[in-house]
């Protein structure tokens, strides 16, 4: 997906200038730029998280992988929560 953004001369110099170091293109340093901010602030805001929160979204994520068109019945679950 392309997206333009606006960048002041300034931070666009320093950019060219960074990535000649880094060997890599503005594109890809502000690219890895942005996926190392949204990292940092995942991790920042899920460590501010209280426990129960933390579960909340673990479930979250697992109700996300399962795969809707597998199906049991009542009676199976019924038997697997008698154990």
């Amino acid at each position: 997906m392309r997206k333009l953004i606006d960048i002041d001369e300034t931070t666009l110099t320093k950019l060219k200038v960074i990535s000649i170091f880094e060997k890599t293109s503005v594109k890809g340093l502000i690219e890895n730029a942005v996926q190392t901010y949204v990292k940092n602030k995942q991790t920042s805001q899920f460590n501010n998280l209280s426990d129960e929160e933390k579960e909340d979204i673990g479930l979250i994520m697992l109700m996300q992988e399962a795969d809707r068109k597998d199906k049991i019945s009542e009676e199976e679950i019924f038997k697997i929560l008698g154990k």
